[in-house]
């Protein structure tokens, strides 16, 4: 009798619990994780125990698409919503009459992959086309007035949305180091005015102990150190890469985008948002983002997004880029690499942190390189690429485990790819000091 009057009163509360307009998958079936919601919709929910009372019937077991258009393809949905279903053969008998060109509604449609079959749009990029629904505004709470906030694609994304999806991904790096994993002597600490004094403060290096065997077997580290080493480092020298390096560049965005759950979780955020169509669009996307060469000095294509970023550059006689904490890990192990001091510490106690490091590399100094301390690889590439989307060429605000993080972004405009977009010329992290 106890036990069951003991499930009735845990029944009473869970039915109270999802009286909250928030607690339903209304209209979010398939979407992304969404931090400023109390529960999920997505097929990760229920691993982490967070989906919400109704997945099961509105996502699951659901033969309709009210409230679905646009939902990323689960294969353990009955029938689907999305404009792939066609090809397929497997969309809800209402697909048509609810998600195309029947509706001229954004009920049900909010955040909606483009479909060329629908009279209107109800994604963050119908303004731009002066295309949205005439409900749009008031269902989707968007703009449908056009572009708002800035230039490009990164104007349709919300600074609470970049914040929100930032802490998500912070929580699903389950690549990242932990504090015995990785192990750091921080030592001499100096003001900003001290910190091209180029003087040797710290005695010792930096990283006092990686555990390699723990991090480096994991895909996408292996991915990642492997294209470290095709690079030059001056510039002004033309870069020139062999069949098996245009394989790893290959390999490091597979590992980092399809198989890991922040790669996921990004592009299922930027799906929403109608920037790319297919994963295999936003993976092309980032490779000429990040991979494109593009002439840096002296009229080489001697630069690109990732060598100056995470690689490092020689310019000038000084260290240009390099704001990653693993090439500085290798280069230091490998002698190559004299730390000095550090001018700020991040507020986190666990990693990721930031850190930012004066150095000389193989005697060419770098007055302050900042890096993401102890992160993932997709982790790295996930914060920067949402950034450079998102907020191109701006500071771009982010949070992680609730602490405010800074991300500085620069575009190359002296070229560009594909239909004039930009590449990356330079990316770093920062913590907001008073």
């Amino acid at each position: 009798m106890k036990i069951i009057l003991c499930l009735s009163l845990a029944f009473v509360l869970v039915s109270q619990s999802y009286g909250n307009s928030l607690d339903t998958c209304q209209g979010r079936c398939g979407y992304g994780t969404d931090a400023g919601f109390t529960c999920q919709c997505n097929s990760a929910c229920e691993r982490y125990g967070d989906c919400c009372h109704d997945y099961q019937s509105l996502c699951r077991g659901s033969l309709t698409c009210d409230g679905r258009c646009g939902e990323k393809y689960d294969y353990q949905n009955k029938c689907h919503c999305n404009s792939e279903c066609s090809r397929h053969n497997n969309c809800c008998t209402d697909y048509k009459d609810i998600c195309l060109s029947g509706s001229l509604s954004c009920k049900g449609r909010c955040g909606e992959q483009y479909n060329s079959q629908n009279k209107c749009h109800c994604n963050s990029q119908c303004g731009n086309h002066n295309n949205c629904c005439s409900d749009y505004s008031s269902l989707c709470g968007g703009d449908s007035g056009g572009d708002s906030g800035g230039s490009g694609s990164g104007s349709a994304i919300l600074d609470s949305e970049i914040t929100a999806l930032s802490e998500v991904l912070f929580a699903l790096d389950s690549n990242k180091a932990s504090m015995s994993e990785v192990i750091l002597n921080t030592q001499a600490l100096v003001s900003d005015s001290q910190t091209s004094s180029q003087q040797d403060l710290s005695p010792n290096k930096l990283f006092q102990f990686v555990d390699e065997a723990s991090l480096f077997s994991k895909p996408t580290y292996a991915a990642f150190l492997g294209l470290l080493d095709n690079y030059s480092r001056q510039t002004g020298i033309t870069e020139v890469f062999s069949p098996e390096q245009l394989a790893e560049q290959d390999t490091f965005l597979t590992e980092s985008i399809s198989n890991t759950e922040v790669g996921q979780e990004l592009y299922a955020f930027l799906l929403t948002k109608g920037l790319y169509k297919s994963e295999q669009e936003f993976k092309d996307d980032l490779k000429m983002m990040w991979f494109g060469l593009y002439k840096r000095y002296n009229g080489k294509l001697d630069s690109s997004g990732f060598e100056h970023i995470f690689a490092g550059e020689v310019k000038n006689n000084k260290v240009s880029g390099f704001h990653n904490w693993l090439q500085f890990y290798q280069l230091e192990k490998q002698g190559l690499l004299n730390y000095y001091s550090h001018s700020f510490n991040g507020p986190w106690e666990t990693y990721p942190d930031v850190l930012g490091m004066q150095f000389k590399w193989d005697g060419y100094f770098k007055q302050v390189g900042s890096a993401i301390i102890g992160c993932s690889p997709e982790f790295d590439l996930a914060l920067y690429s949402l950034c450079y989307i998102a907020r191109p060429g701006k500071q771009c605000k982010l949070s992680l485990g609730g602490k405010p993080l800074i991300i500085q972004t620069y575009t190359w405009d002296n070229s560009s790819y594909g239909n004039g977009k930009k590449f990356i010329a330079s990316a770093f992290p920062s913590t907001p000091r008073s």
